[in-house]
């Protein structure tokens, strides 16, 4: 595939998303298309082809632009709302793909809410985004999970290695509360977002055995159908323990 086609396939993704009111992610793709028209456009020798792409990057500009300002004046007023529809045995939903776009260096406190975090597996899911959280939060100080707690010794063992495991090669504060009423499943930035899963954590289908292409890739597992509503609620702040 050629650098145009790449752009326009980004493009037509952009615009679909865009149509959908998913705008965070719509943004993102109009910007990765604009960094490739951009470099296309720059190192073209052809005069004509150089207008072409000038004329089609000020318009994605001025669109991502647009969407830009409108994100930033729904957070302001506390009244953005974003549905992503996960579809049943669908794949390319990762917890990256699906709210890796809200982890910056802005986020130094973050909680997750999930009553089944109790399995191997779902302890499993729970390293996996927290390994996330390490990655794209560089100033990342607190994490606070609260989840249902299993009767047998195995689920603290885990979770007390990963608290010993963040805080000696990172300085993040792992700290764990057990609820046996909880229902909600949500994860909460203190830079405001809000990201609530249905299903929580727990959306991926097993795979058939260990060397199963999406073992470890989690966006080429297929899922669990479950709807995720993401909001912005200004002025979120959480207490750091660290």
């Amino acid at each position: 595939m050629s650098q145009e086609e790449l752009a326009a396939k980004i493009l037509q993704r952009a615009v679909q998303l865009d149509k959908e009111n998913r705008l965070t992610e719509a943004n993102v793709y109009y910007l990765e298309a604009l960094s490739i028209l951009m470099d296309i456009c720059r190192d073209s020798q052809d005069e004509e082809k150089k207008k072409f792409l000038r004329s089609k990057i000020d318009v994605y500009m001025r669109r991502a632009e647009t969407l830009k300002k409108q994100i930033n004046d729904e957070k302001a007023r506390g009244t953005y709302h974003e549905v992503l529809r996960i579809e049943n045995d669908s794949t390319g939903h990762s917890y990256d793909s699906v709210f890796g776009r809200f982890l910056n260096k802005e986020v130094t406190s973050i909680v997750v809410q999930d009553p089944y975090v109790r399995a191997f597996h779902q302890c499993q899911n729970f390293l996996q985004v927290c390994e996330l959280f390490v990655k794209k939060c560089e100033n990342l100080k607190q994490i606070s999970l609260l989840t249902g707690e299993d009767p047998s010794d195995s689920q603290k063992q885990w979770l007390q290695q990963l608290s010993g495991s963040l805080r000696s090669k990172h300085n993040i504060c792992l700290t764990i509360q057990y609820s046996s009423t909880l229902h909600d499943r949500q994860i909460l930035l203190n830079n405001g977002w809000i990201i609530k899963i249905g299903r929580g954590l727990d959306y991926f289908k097993a795979v058939d055995n260990k060397f199963c292409i999406g073992s470890h890739d989690y966006d080429l597992r297929p899922c669990y159908e479950t709807n995720v509503d993401i909001f912005h609620k200004k002025n979120v702040q959480f207490k750091n323990t660290n």
